[in-house]
């Protein structure tokens, strides 16, 4: 009788002491619950609505009683006119800003950590990643404003040095629409990619460091030989989720910057899904191109991750 009885009351006593936990670190668990709530209500509710890749949406009936298509959504993506276009450009915006702007924070990271006078370094980092928490939208206005052909900055600088005889409509050129988004979103995410960096950097033992200085390592060699190999894996982790949204090129900022002129060139999936697919009404269609990006994202995730784990750099 009393082996029968124990486990219930071990559970209940577990129970009890899981409960007792709970409410000792009560503070803490309700800085989690918005964000456990943020993922319940965008991540996993919106799971439901996958199968609309496969179906067509009847107002009528519903997402689940709306008749079931197959893969015709896909094979509509895949024979697109557009379908060629759109992922060269994706692709590619996308591999422009992994190869130039995944080192660019860790660099200037590395600077900040060189400067002595505390004061100047938190100066320089507050400036920094201020305009992270600008929206594209005023980015944009200003960016319009700077290179705007009438009346644009860039422009009247330019020619009152000479440099140029008549204004230059760098707006509506395609040779400059890639360099102007990858040196704006250097400009407005730099300063904030650079935090986890410094982080990282805060986290090494300063004992390393006096050790490199007794044995005559210079300033530019301890951060050679002791600063990046200590913030390696996190550069690495950084890396492999930004590889997982490589087929995000930045919705927001292209849609801010781009016009008709340059059409051939800002065009890339997102813009793609919010034209063939949302103002037309074809829900499943843009469901099915969002499921593609998601699959392609973690088959990318996954395979940068097996890499990794061969260094013992992996997420997982």
């Amino acid at each position: 009788m009393e082996s029968a009885v124990n486990p219930a009351v071990r559970k209940e006593k577990g129970r009890r002491s899981g409960w007792r936990r709970l409410m000792a670190q009560k503070e803490l668990q309700l800085m989690v619950l918005p964000g456990i709530l943020f993922l319940i209500v965008f991540k996993f509710f919106p799971i439901y609505g996958m199968q609309l890749a496969f179906k067509e949406l009847s107002v009528t009936k519903g997402i689940w009683g709306s008749p079931w298509v197959g893969l015709q959504h896909f094979e509509d993506l895949f024979t697109s006119p557009a379908f060629g276009t759109v992922m060269y450009n994706t692709v590619m915006i996308s591999l422009l800003k992994l190869v130039i702007l995944t080192p660019l924070p860790v660099l200037f990271a590395l600077l900040l950590n060189e400067i002595r006078s505390s004061r100047w370094k938190s100066a320089f980092q507050g400036i920094s990643y201020l305009p992270h928490f600008l929206s594209w939208v005023i980015v944009g206005g200003l960016i319009l404003t700077v290179l705007g052909k009438d009346d644009g900055t860039l422009n009247n600088i330019l020619m009152a040095m000479g440099f140029i005889s008549e204004p230059v409509f760098f707006m509506g050129t395609p040779e400059y629409f890639w360099p102007i988004l990858i040196i704006t979103e250097n400009w407005k995410e730099m300063g904030w990619g650079a935090i986890i960096y410094l982080a990282a950097i805060a986290g090494i033992d300063p004992e390393i460091y006096e050790a490199a200085k007794m044995d005559g390592a210079n300033r530019f060699r301890q951060m050679l030989h002791i600063t990046l190999p200590s913030i390696l894996t996190t550069i690495v982790i950084l890396l492999i989720l930004r590889i997982g949204y490589v087929l995000d090129a930045g919705f927001d900022q292209i849609l801010v910057l781009r016009n008709p002129v340059i059409q051939e060139v800002s065009d890339i999936l997102d813009i793609h899904v919010l034209e063939a697919g949302l103002q037309e009404g074809r829900y499943g269609y843009a469901t099915a191109v969002g499921m593609f990006k998601s699959v392609i994202g973690f088959a990318l995730v996954w395979g940068s991750n097996a890499i990794a784990r061969r260094f013992q750099m992996g997420i997982w």
